[in-house]
């Protein structure tokens, strides 16, 4: 990152994969309704923060869960709702042959599932082509958070805010990669440090 100036993060708000600690990764879903009054209310947040939004880029990851996140965030802000770019990199992580699956569900299929991923939460890669692990997913945002230059509102995912803990943050991988990830609040990164508004 190659600027001081502020970087908004919010995680999109609530699907009904969440509610049901369903993982997600990079399957397309859609916030709920719950999601929806969090998003709303996170661009209420950003409104009161930012005095002046047009100097700010504003990027989302581009699954559809995130574009709608930042689409009631800007109109919160009373803002262009679809004046905004999105970054691939930005994405969640990968789940691979586990997206859609509950945990209890992956247990049924393959015993002993959730423990192997317990041993090295961080590390772990789950079955399948396009899997990642956190630290390939750093590896993924580490290069678009060095390009960051400007005043910035981004709109991604719980994986991404883990990332930037563990690189950021200072947090261990292994407190990094269990980290809760409110979506109902704004993280600012602001020389150098993380702090939750």
């Amino acid at each position: 990152m190659t600027t001081s100036a502020p970087v908004y993060f919010v995680r999109h708000g609530q699907t009904d994969w969440n509610a049901e600690s369903r993982l997600q990764g990079q399957a397309e879903t859609d916030i709920n309704a719950l999601g929806r009054e969090q998003a709303t209310r996170n661009g209420r947040t950003l409104k009161a923060l930012i005095a002046d939004p047009s100097g700010f880029d504003f990027v989302a990851s581009p699954l559809r869960r995130t574009r709608e996140t930042m689409e009631r965030i800007r109109r919160a802000m009373g803002l262009d709702p679809f004046a905004y770019r999105t970054d691939s990199r930005l994405a969640e992580l990968n789940f691979g042959d586990w997206q859609g699956f509950t945990y209890d569900e992956l247990e049924l299929r393959e015993p002993g599932s959730k423990a192997r991923r317990a041993l090295d939460k961080w590390n772990f890669q789950p079955p399948g082509d396009a899997a990642e692990s956190y630290e390939m997913l750093k590896d993924r945002v580490a290069p678009w958070l060095g390009e960051v230059t400007s005043r910035t509102v981004c709109v991604t995912h719980g994986g991404i805010f883990r990332v930037l803990f563990s690189m950021i943050g200072d947090l261990t991988q292994k407190k990094a990669a269990v980290l809760p990830v409110p979506q109902d609040r704004v993280l600012m990164l602001e020389n150098g440090t993380l702090t939750w508004i």
